[in-house]
């Protein structure tokens, strides 16, 4: 018995040393240290509100593309963020006020607190037609809530507030992950 267990334990240390990449050229895998970008591509409508909306404002919807952009340490935790928010509506009354958009920390079919502020001015996005865009660069996001973000997207939902709707207007969950590009630095070991 002990011949058997003596001869498995050096056929798989020899196995396990063989199988081990030594050379130094070979790619190495990437660490999560460094930059890197999410985006979430968000549709935006009357009917995820909560409740949802059925005055003048239902006839609106949208998309917010959200690019999360985070750095991170050697061990990986995020250590500032920022976000850039581009906002396109349409299919509201004309003359419609935008008020603000934020990304609020809440499951579908719930109400939550702001979590990110677009931070839009009043008078800044008036809806002339009924339709308009905005853009919105190099929001401070706290770091904590980012990895919120990045960890369960779809526990919170961007929505755009109108003068007609102060609690929101238009809204949809940031689900899917999004795209993430990194620019991050290769882990020499």
């Amino acid at each position: 018995m002990y011949r058997i267990s003596a001869a498995l334990i050096i056929g798989l240390s020899v196995f396990a040393v063989g199988c081990s990449d030594s050379d130094p050229s070979a790619p190495s895998s990437p660490s999560s240290q460094g930059t890197s970008t999410t985006t979430f591509t968000v549709p935006l409508s009357p009917a995820n509100e909560v409740p949802a909306i059925t005055n003048a404002d239902a006839s609106g919807s949208g998309t917010a593309t959200i690019a999360l952009t985070v750095t991170k340490d050697g061990g990986g935790t995020i250590t500032s963020a920022t976000a850039n928010v581009q906002i396109s509506v349409s299919g509201f009354p004309a003359g419609t006020a935008v008020t603000d958009a934020h990304i609020h920390n809440g499951a579908a079919g719930t109400n939550a607190g702001i979590y990110v502020s677009a931070g839009i001015a009043a008078g800044e996005l008036t809806l002339t037609n009924g339709s308009g865009s905005l853009t919105k660069n190099g929001i401070n996001v706290p770091s904590d809530r980012a990895a919120a973000i990045l960890s369960n997207p779809a526990g919170h939902y961007f929505n755009v507030h109108t003068a007609l709707n102060p609690g929101g207007s238009i809204r949809g969950q940031l689900a899917g992950g999004g795209a993430t590009v990194n620019s991050g630095t290769a882990d020499p070991y």
